[in-house]
Protein backbone atom coordinates (compact mmCIF):
# COMPACT_ATOMS: atom_id res chain seq x y z
CA UNK A 1 0.00 0.00 0.00
CA UNK A 2 1.88 3.40 -1.27
CA UNK A 3 2.43 6.38 1.92
CA UNK A 4 -0.62 7.38 2.73
CA UNK A 5 -0.58 11.54 3.87
CA UNK A 6 -1.01 12.28 7.62
CA UNK A 7 -4.94 12.37 7.17
CA UNK A 8 -5.24 13.83 11.50
CA UNK A 9 -2.91 16.76 9.61
CA UNK A 10 -5.44 20.14 10.21
CA UNK A 11 -6.04 21.06 6.86
CA UNK A 12 -4.39 24.25 4.74
CA UNK A 13 -6.42 27.46 5.23
CA UNK A 14 -4.29 29.66 2.85
CA UNK A 15 -4.74 29.56 -0.71
CA UNK A 16 -1.41 28.31 -1.78
CA UNK A 17 -1.49 26.03 0.92
CA UNK A 18 -4.51 24.37 -0.43
CA UNK A 19 -3.11 23.63 -4.06
CA UNK A 20 0.35 22.48 -2.44
CA UNK A 21 -1.83 20.11 -0.16
CA UNK A 22 -3.83 19.12 -3.48
CA UNK A 23 -0.82 18.22 -5.29
CA UNK A 24 0.61 16.28 -2.44
CA UNK A 25 -2.91 14.53 -2.69
CA UNK A 26 -2.67 13.62 -5.69
CA UNK A 27 0.80 11.69 -5.56
CA UNK A 28 -1.13 9.28 -3.19
CA UNK A 29 -4.78 9.05 -4.93
CA UNK A 30 -2.56 8.22 -8.65
CA UNK A 31 -1.11 4.90 -7.16
CA UNK A 32 -3.74 3.45 -4.71
CA UNK A 33 -5.64 0.73 -5.45
CA UNK A 34 -9.44 0.59 -6.84
CA UNK A 35 -10.48 -1.59 -4.02
CA UNK A 36 -9.21 1.85 -1.40
CA UNK A 37 -10.76 4.46 -3.67
CA UNK A 38 -13.87 1.98 -3.69
CA UNK A 39 -14.39 2.05 0.02
CA UNK A 40 -13.70 5.75 0.05
CA UNK A 41 -16.48 6.08 -2.06
CA UNK A 42 -18.68 3.95 0.31
CA UNK A 43 -17.37 5.80 2.96
CA UNK A 44 -18.58 9.19 1.11
CA UNK A 45 -22.03 7.73 0.22
CA UNK A 46 -23.13 6.45 3.81
CA UNK A 47 -21.50 9.52 5.00
CA UNK A 48 -23.97 11.82 2.66
CA UNK A 49 -26.89 9.78 4.08
CA UNK A 50 -26.09 10.28 7.44
CA UNK A 51 -25.62 14.11 7.19
CA UNK A 52 -29.05 14.98 5.27
CA UNK A 53 -30.64 16.53 8.89
CA UNK A 54 -27.72 19.15 8.32
CA UNK A 55 -27.31 19.37 4.30
CA UNK A 56 -30.50 20.20 4.06
CA UNK A 57 -30.95 22.97 6.35
CA UNK A 58 -28.22 24.68 4.93
CA UNK A 59 -29.24 24.52 1.39
CA UNK A 60 -32.42 25.97 2.91
CA UNK A 61 -30.41 28.71 4.04
CA UNK A 62 -29.23 29.17 0.54
CA UNK A 63 -32.22 29.18 -1.12
CA UNK A 64 -33.49 31.65 1.38
CA UNK A 65 -30.33 33.72 0.25
CA UNK A 66 -31.18 33.36 -3.23
CA UNK A 67 -34.95 34.27 -3.28
CA UNK A 68 -33.35 37.40 -1.29
CA UNK A 69 -30.99 38.39 -4.03
CA UNK A 70 -33.01 37.62 -6.76
CA UNK A 71 -31.78 34.20 -7.96
CA UNK A 72 -33.85 33.22 -11.10
CA UNK A 73 -36.16 30.03 -10.72
CA UNK A 74 -33.93 27.78 -13.09
CA UNK A 75 -30.49 28.97 -10.61
CA UNK A 76 -33.08 27.82 -7.42
CA UNK A 77 -34.24 24.39 -9.26
CA UNK A 78 -30.56 23.72 -9.75
CA UNK A 79 -29.40 24.98 -6.09
CA UNK A 80 -32.09 22.72 -3.77
CA UNK A 81 -31.33 19.88 -2.27
CA UNK A 82 -34.03 18.40 -0.21
CA UNK A 83 -34.03 14.61 1.68
CA UNK A 84 -34.72 13.24 -1.74
CA UNK A 85 -32.11 14.79 -3.53
CA UNK A 86 -29.66 14.16 -0.77
CA UNK A 87 -30.25 10.36 -1.25
CA UNK A 88 -29.67 10.86 -5.04
CA UNK A 89 -26.48 12.40 -4.39
CA UNK A 90 -25.12 9.34 -2.24
CA UNK A 91 -26.69 6.96 -4.82
CA UNK A 92 -24.79 8.24 -7.64
CA UNK A 93 -21.95 7.82 -5.99
CA UNK A 94 -22.04 4.32 -5.45
CA UNK A 95 -23.37 4.05 -9.10
CA UNK A 96 -19.33 5.33 -9.86
CA UNK A 97 -17.94 2.34 -7.50
CA UNK A 98 -19.54 -0.22 -10.07
CA UNK A 99 -17.80 1.54 -13.17
CA UNK A 100 -14.38 0.23 -14.40
CA UNK A 101 -11.59 2.27 -13.00
CA UNK A 102 -9.27 4.09 -16.17
CA UNK A 103 -6.22 3.78 -14.21
CA UNK A 104 -3.84 1.85 -15.96
CA UNK A 105 -5.83 0.64 -18.69
CA UNK A 106 -3.85 0.05 -21.99
CA UNK A 107 -4.98 2.06 -24.70
CA UNK A 108 -2.69 0.33 -27.18
CA UNK A 109 1.15 -1.20 -27.55
CA UNK A 110 3.07 -3.26 -29.47
CA UNK A 111 6.51 -4.52 -29.60
CA UNK A 112 9.08 -3.18 -31.69
CA UNK A 113 11.24 -5.16 -33.76
CA UNK A 114 14.19 -4.47 -31.47
CA UNK A 115 12.48 -5.96 -28.51
CA UNK A 116 11.18 -3.06 -26.83
CA UNK A 117 7.89 -2.67 -25.82
CA UNK A 118 5.70 0.12 -25.68
CA UNK A 119 2.22 0.83 -24.25
CA UNK A 120 0.21 3.67 -23.70
CA UNK A 121 -1.57 3.67 -20.50
CA UNK A 122 -4.19 5.98 -19.20
CA UNK A 123 -2.96 8.31 -16.03
CA UNK A 124 -4.87 10.68 -13.76
CA UNK A 125 -4.59 14.32 -14.88
CA UNK A 126 -3.19 15.28 -11.09
CA UNK A 127 -4.90 18.40 -9.61
CA UNK A 128 -8.22 19.13 -11.38
CA UNK A 129 -10.09 22.32 -10.80
CA UNK A 130 -14.04 23.17 -11.01
CA UNK A 131 -15.51 26.37 -11.03
CA UNK A 132 -19.02 26.07 -11.07
CA UNK A 133 -22.38 28.24 -9.35
CA UNK A 134 -25.58 26.79 -7.29
CA UNK A 135 -24.96 23.41 -8.18
CA UNK A 136 -24.03 21.60 -4.72
CA UNK A 137 -24.38 18.47 -6.75
CA UNK A 138 -21.49 18.71 -8.39
CA UNK A 139 -19.52 19.04 -5.00
CA UNK A 140 -20.49 15.57 -5.04
CA UNK A 141 -19.99 14.83 -8.50
CA UNK A 142 -17.28 15.88 -9.33
CA UNK A 143 -15.48 15.23 -6.52
CA UNK A 144 -16.55 11.10 -6.57
CA UNK A 145 -15.29 10.88 -9.98
CA UNK A 146 -12.16 12.79 -9.36
CA UNK A 147 -11.35 10.41 -6.60
CA UNK A 148 -12.51 7.12 -8.42
CA UNK A 149 -10.04 8.61 -11.72
CA UNK A 150 -7.26 9.14 -9.05
CA UNK A 151 -7.14 12.92 -9.02
CA UNK A 152 -7.50 15.65 -6.55
CA UNK A 153 -9.65 18.22 -7.24
CA UNK A 154 -10.22 22.29 -5.95
CA UNK A 155 -13.55 23.33 -5.93
CA UNK A 156 -14.99 27.08 -6.27
CA UNK A 157 -18.75 26.35 -6.57
CA UNK A 158 -20.50 29.70 -5.45
CA UNK A 159 -21.52 32.14 -2.98
CA UNK A 160 -24.72 31.15 -3.89
CA UNK A 161 -24.54 27.86 -2.92
CA UNK A 162 -21.66 28.38 -0.30
CA UNK A 163 -23.49 27.23 2.55
CA UNK A 164 -23.99 23.66 1.27
CA UNK A 165 -20.88 23.23 -0.12
CA UNK A 166 -19.16 23.86 2.99
CA UNK A 167 -21.18 21.20 4.90
CA UNK A 168 -20.79 18.31 1.89
CA UNK A 169 -16.78 19.39 1.67
CA UNK A 170 -16.75 19.20 5.54
CA UNK A 171 -18.46 15.26 5.05
CA UNK A 172 -16.40 14.42 2.17
CA UNK A 173 -13.51 14.89 3.67
CA UNK A 174 -13.99 13.16 7.04
CA UNK A 175 -14.76 10.38 5.18
CA UNK A 176 -11.52 10.09 3.05
CA UNK A 177 -9.87 10.85 6.27
CA UNK A 178 -11.51 8.01 8.04
CA UNK A 179 -11.26 5.74 5.16
CA UNK A 180 -7.20 6.70 5.16
CA UNK A 181 -7.00 9.01 2.26
CA UNK A 182 -5.98 12.42 2.38
CA UNK A 183 -8.40 14.85 3.03
CA UNK A 184 -7.05 17.23 0.91
CA UNK A 185 -8.07 15.34 -1.77
CA UNK A 186 -11.18 17.51 -2.12
CA UNK A 187 -10.93 21.07 -1.16
CA UNK A 188 -12.95 24.25 -1.25
CA UNK A 189 -11.94 27.77 -2.42
CA UNK A 190 -15.30 29.73 -1.83
CA UNK A 191 -14.02 31.35 0.86
CA UNK A 192 -11.75 33.50 -1.15
CA UNK A 193 -14.77 34.52 -3.42
CA UNK A 194 -14.32 36.03 -6.28
CA UNK A 195 -10.39 36.39 -6.11
CA UNK A 196 -10.24 32.41 -5.52
CA UNK A 197 -11.83 31.75 -9.18
CA UNK A 198 -9.54 34.30 -10.19
CA UNK A 199 -6.52 32.79 -8.66
CA UNK A 200 -7.47 29.36 -9.48
CA UNK A 201 -7.88 30.23 -13.53
CA UNK A 202 -3.94 31.75 -12.89
CA UNK A 203 -2.48 28.56 -11.41
CA UNK A 204 -0.75 27.30 -14.15
CA UNK A 205 1.70 24.36 -12.81
CA UNK A 206 -0.43 23.83 -9.75
CA UNK A 207 -3.79 23.00 -11.18
CA UNK A 208 -3.72 20.67 -14.31
CA UNK A 209 -6.87 21.24 -15.82
CA UNK A 210 -9.86 23.68 -14.79
CA UNK A 211 -13.62 22.27 -15.52
CA UNK A 212 -16.12 25.52 -15.30
CA UNK A 213 -20.31 24.58 -15.32
CA UNK A 214 -22.52 27.32 -15.69
CA UNK A 215 -23.73 30.15 -17.05
CA UNK A 216 -22.74 30.86 -20.62
CA UNK A 217 -21.30 34.04 -19.17
CA UNK A 218 -19.17 31.51 -16.67
CA UNK A 219 -18.01 29.77 -18.87
CA UNK A 220 -17.06 32.21 -21.34
CA UNK A 221 -14.82 34.16 -18.00
CA UNK A 222 -12.98 30.81 -17.81
CA UNK A 223 -12.02 30.09 -21.01
CA UNK A 224 -10.89 33.71 -21.77
CA UNK A 225 -8.94 34.30 -18.79
CA UNK A 226 -7.75 30.96 -17.50
CA UNK A 227 -4.08 30.06 -18.03
CA UNK A 228 -5.05 26.94 -16.75
CA UNK A 229 -5.64 24.54 -19.52
CA UNK A 230 -9.82 24.34 -19.69
CA UNK A 231 -11.81 21.49 -20.96
CA UNK A 232 -14.88 23.79 -21.68
CA UNK A 233 -18.59 22.72 -20.93
CA UNK A 234 -20.72 24.48 -23.13
CA UNK A 235 -24.58 26.53 -22.94
CA UNK A 236 -27.56 24.52 -23.79
CA UNK A 237 -29.25 26.22 -27.09
CA UNK A 238 -30.69 22.82 -27.68
CA UNK A 239 -32.70 21.96 -30.62
CA UNK A 240 -35.54 19.61 -31.71
CA UNK A 241 -36.65 19.52 -35.28
CA UNK A 242 -39.60 17.72 -36.13
CA UNK A 243 -39.39 16.38 -39.86
CA UNK A 244 -42.35 16.11 -42.42
CA UNK A 245 -42.65 12.32 -41.70
CA UNK A 246 -42.71 12.60 -37.81
CA UNK A 247 -44.72 10.50 -35.52
CA UNK A 248 -47.41 12.47 -34.37
CA UNK A 249 -47.37 11.00 -30.86
CA UNK A 250 -43.63 11.10 -30.79
CA UNK A 251 -43.67 14.65 -31.67
CA UNK A 252 -46.15 15.22 -28.81
CA UNK A 253 -44.19 13.11 -26.26
CA UNK A 254 -40.48 13.96 -27.24
CA UNK A 255 -40.87 17.74 -26.81
CA UNK A 256 -43.11 17.65 -24.03
CA UNK A 257 -40.55 15.73 -22.09
CA UNK A 258 -37.44 17.59 -23.50
CA UNK A 259 -39.13 21.14 -22.55
CA UNK A 260 -40.94 20.56 -19.54
CA UNK A 261 -39.41 17.42 -17.10
CA UNK A 262 -36.64 19.71 -15.77
CA UNK A 263 -36.37 22.71 -17.85
CA UNK A 264 -33.64 24.53 -15.83
CA UNK A 265 -30.89 21.84 -17.26
CA UNK A 266 -28.78 22.38 -20.14
CA UNK A 267 -30.12 19.45 -22.02
CA UNK A 268 -33.88 20.90 -22.35
CA UNK A 269 -34.89 21.70 -25.63
CA UNK A 270 -34.90 25.56 -26.01
CA UNK A 271 -35.69 26.04 -29.96
CA UNK A 272 -38.35 23.87 -31.58
CA UNK A 273 -37.88 23.54 -35.70
CA UNK A 274 -40.95 22.48 -37.59
CA UNK A 275 -40.50 21.12 -41.53
CA UNK A 276 -43.97 23.44 -43.03
CA UNK A 277 -45.35 20.35 -44.90
CA UNK A 278 -45.56 19.04 -41.20
CA UNK A 279 -46.96 22.33 -39.45
CA UNK A 280 -50.68 22.12 -40.04
CA UNK A 281 -50.54 18.55 -38.69
CA UNK A 282 -47.87 18.52 -35.77
CA UNK A 283 -47.51 22.24 -34.23
CA UNK A 284 -51.34 22.44 -32.67
CA UNK A 285 -50.99 18.97 -30.62
CA UNK A 286 -47.66 19.47 -29.93
CA UNK A 287 -48.01 23.63 -28.64
CA UNK A 288 -51.45 22.06 -26.93
CA UNK A 289 -49.55 20.37 -24.68
CA UNK A 290 -46.74 22.12 -23.73
CA UNK A 291 -49.33 25.43 -22.97
CA UNK A 292 -51.00 22.85 -21.03
CA UNK A 293 -47.93 22.46 -18.81
CA UNK A 294 -47.37 25.86 -18.56
CA UNK A 295 -44.92 26.61 -21.26
CA UNK A 296 -45.08 30.10 -22.90
CA UNK A 297 -44.61 29.71 -27.04
CA UNK A 298 -42.03 32.60 -28.41
CA UNK A 299 -42.97 31.83 -32.69
CA UNK A 300 -42.33 33.17 -35.64
CA UNK A 301 -45.00 34.08 -38.02
CA UNK A 302 -46.09 30.95 -39.73
CA UNK A 303 -45.87 29.11 -35.93
CA UNK A 304 -47.80 32.30 -34.72
CA UNK A 305 -50.61 32.07 -37.76
CA UNK A 306 -51.25 28.41 -36.37
CA UNK A 307 -50.92 28.78 -32.70
CA UNK A 308 -52.01 32.27 -32.06
CA UNK A 309 -51.32 32.12 -28.29
CA UNK A 310 -47.52 32.39 -29.41
CA UNK A 311 -45.83 35.68 -28.53
CA UNK A 312 -44.26 37.01 -31.35
CA UNK A 313 -40.45 35.71 -31.73
CA UNK A 314 -37.35 38.20 -32.36
CA UNK A 315 -33.96 37.15 -33.51
CA UNK A 316 -32.70 36.93 -29.58
CA UNK A 317 -34.92 34.12 -29.08
CA UNK A 318 -32.66 31.52 -31.36
CA UNK A 319 -29.92 32.44 -29.63
CA UNK A 320 -31.41 32.09 -25.88
CA UNK A 321 -31.05 29.32 -23.07
CA UNK A 322 -33.96 30.08 -21.31
CA UNK A 323 -33.85 27.41 -18.61
CA UNK A 324 -37.41 28.31 -18.01
CA UNK A 325 -41.22 27.42 -19.09
CA UNK A 326 -40.21 29.43 -22.27
CA UNK A 327 -39.94 27.81 -26.08
CA UNK A 328 -38.97 29.05 -29.10
CA UNK A 329 -40.54 27.86 -32.29
CA UNK A 330 -39.84 28.05 -35.86
CA UNK A 331 -41.57 26.69 -39.20
CA UNK A 332 -39.07 25.69 -41.67
CA UNK A 333 -38.86 24.93 -45.29
CA UNK A 334 -37.19 21.52 -45.32
CA UNK A 335 -34.14 19.79 -43.55
CA UNK A 336 -31.49 21.87 -45.15
CA UNK A 337 -32.75 25.07 -43.96
CA UNK A 338 -33.30 23.17 -40.16
CA UNK A 339 -29.88 22.18 -40.28
CA UNK A 340 -28.71 25.80 -41.46
CA UNK A 341 -30.47 26.95 -38.34
CA UNK A 342 -29.04 24.66 -35.59
CA UNK A 343 -25.59 25.85 -37.57
CA UNK A 344 -26.41 29.59 -37.10
CA UNK A 345 -28.00 28.89 -33.52
CA UNK A 346 -27.13 26.39 -31.89
CA UNK A 347 -24.44 25.96 -29.25
CA UNK A 348 -23.35 22.61 -30.27
CA UNK A 349 -24.79 20.70 -27.01
CA UNK A 350 -27.39 17.99 -28.06
CA UNK A 351 -29.87 18.36 -31.20
CA UNK A 352 -32.67 15.60 -32.40
CA UNK A 353 -34.32 15.02 -35.63
CA UNK A 354 -38.32 13.32 -35.23
CA UNK A 355 -38.70 11.50 -38.05
CA UNK A 356 -39.57 8.12 -40.20
CA UNK A 357 -36.91 8.98 -43.09
CA UNK A 358 -34.18 6.83 -42.65
CA UNK A 359 -32.15 9.16 -45.10
CA UNK A 360 -33.04 12.54 -43.23
CA UNK A 361 -32.06 10.53 -40.32
CA UNK A 362 -28.49 9.75 -41.42
CA UNK A 363 -28.06 13.08 -42.99
CA UNK A 364 -28.95 14.71 -39.66
CA UNK A 365 -26.93 12.08 -37.41
CA UNK A 366 -24.15 12.87 -40.26
CA UNK A 367 -24.67 16.82 -40.46
CA UNK A 368 -25.13 17.97 -37.91
CA UNK A 369 -22.36 19.30 -35.88
CA UNK A 370 -22.87 18.67 -32.22
CA UNK A 371 -21.67 16.43 -28.90
CA UNK A 372 -24.90 14.73 -29.37
CA UNK A 373 -27.19 14.30 -32.05
CA UNK A 374 -30.00 12.02 -31.57
CA UNK A 375 -33.19 10.25 -33.87
CA UNK A 376 -36.53 10.06 -32.47
CA UNK A 377 -35.34 10.64 -28.79
CA UNK A 378 -35.56 13.78 -25.88
CA UNK A 379 -32.59 15.87 -25.52
CA UNK A 380 -32.66 14.83 -21.65
CA UNK A 381 -30.94 11.56 -22.43
CA UNK A 382 -27.86 13.90 -22.65
CA UNK A 383 -26.24 12.77 -19.28
CA UNK A 384 -23.68 11.11 -17.71
CA UNK A 385 -26.07 8.76 -15.30
CA UNK A 386 -27.90 8.00 -18.46
CA UNK A 387 -25.06 6.95 -20.36
CA UNK A 388 -23.66 4.47 -18.16
CA UNK A 389 -20.98 7.26 -16.69
CA UNK A 390 -22.81 7.60 -12.81
CA UNK A 391 -22.39 10.73 -12.45
CA UNK A 392 -20.24 13.39 -14.60
CA UNK A 393 -18.00 16.20 -14.87
CA UNK A 394 -20.08 18.23 -17.22
CA UNK A 395 -21.40 17.96 -21.17
CA UNK A 396 -17.83 19.03 -23.15
CA UNK A 397 -19.24 20.66 -26.04
CA UNK A 398 -15.45 20.73 -27.45
CA UNK A 399 -13.48 19.01 -29.61
CA UNK A 400 -10.18 18.33 -27.78
CA UNK A 401 -9.86 15.61 -25.53
CA UNK A 402 -13.51 15.23 -24.95
CA UNK A 403 -17.07 15.82 -26.07
CA UNK A 404 -20.57 15.28 -24.93
CA UNK A 405 -21.23 14.20 -21.23
CA UNK A 406 -17.88 13.72 -19.36
CA UNK A 407 -17.14 10.13 -16.83
CA UNK A 408 -14.38 9.02 -15.50
CA UNK A 409 -12.21 8.46 -18.65
CA UNK A 410 -12.29 11.72 -19.50
CA UNK A 411 -10.69 12.43 -16.13
CA UNK A 412 -7.63 10.68 -17.46
CA UNK A 413 -4.68 11.77 -19.52
CA UNK A 414 -2.22 9.12 -20.69
CA UNK A 415 1.35 8.35 -20.88
CA UNK A 416 3.90 5.78 -22.77
CA UNK A 417 5.54 3.19 -20.75
CA UNK A 418 8.89 2.12 -22.90
CA UNK A 419 10.39 -0.72 -21.36
CA UNK A 420 13.45 -2.29 -23.28
CA UNK A 421 16.31 -4.57 -21.93
CA UNK A 422 19.71 -2.92 -23.00
CA UNK A 423 18.44 -1.32 -26.54
CA UNK A 424 19.79 1.95 -27.56
CA UNK A 425 19.28 3.82 -30.93
CA UNK A 426 22.00 3.59 -34.04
Amino acid sequence: MPEVLDVTTTLPTGFDEKLEAARAASIVLATVTTEQKNRALEAIAAAIETAAPEVVPANDLDLANGRENGLSAALQDRLRLDAARVTSLAAAVREIIGLVDPVGESIRGRNLPNGVRIDQVRVPFGVVGAIYEARPNVTVDIAALALKSGNAVVLRGGSAAENTNRVLVRVIQDALAASGLPAASVQTIDEFGRDGARRLMQARGAVDVLVPRGSAQLIETVVTESKVPVIETGAGVVHVFLDESANEQWAVDIVHNAKVQRPSVCNALETLLVHEAAAERLLGPVLERLAASGVTVHGDEATRALFPAAVPATEDDWATEYMSLDLAVRVVSDLDQAMEHIRRWSTHHTESIITNDLGNAERFLNEVDSAVVMVNASTRFTDGGEFGFGAEVGISTQKLHARGPMGLPELTSTKWLVRGSGQYRA
